[in-house]
């Protein structure tokens, strides 16, 4: 899917000093869609082409860590995972 949008010169040459700005754009939009409840975590790395870990370090960077596991819920989770695969 194609999206475009007009900025106007002096913002767009700004914003373009942050790297790629169909990624950048594309990143933001996605970020915001999953802070919104409107795309999974799956959804959201898919649509990035990401691994779980690396959309947790995208969303870290855009400050959404409410719902990112502690190191303890992982371990908990890796825990309960490794006992069930014993049975």
């Amino acid at each position: 899917m194609l999206v475009t949008f007009e900025l106007p010169n002096n913002i767009e040459r700004k914003l373009r000093q942050l790297g790629d700005l169909d990624q950048v754009a594309k990143e933001a939009a996605l970020v915001e869609l999953y802070r919104q409840e409107k795309l999974t975590h799956h959804e959201l790395a898919q649509a990035l082409g990401l691994s779980r870990i690396e959309t947790d370090v995208v969303l870290k960077t855009h400050n959404v860590t409410e719902d990112l596991m502690t190191i303890e819920q992982f371990e908990r989770q890796a825990d309960q995972l490794w006992r069930e695969l014993a049975r």
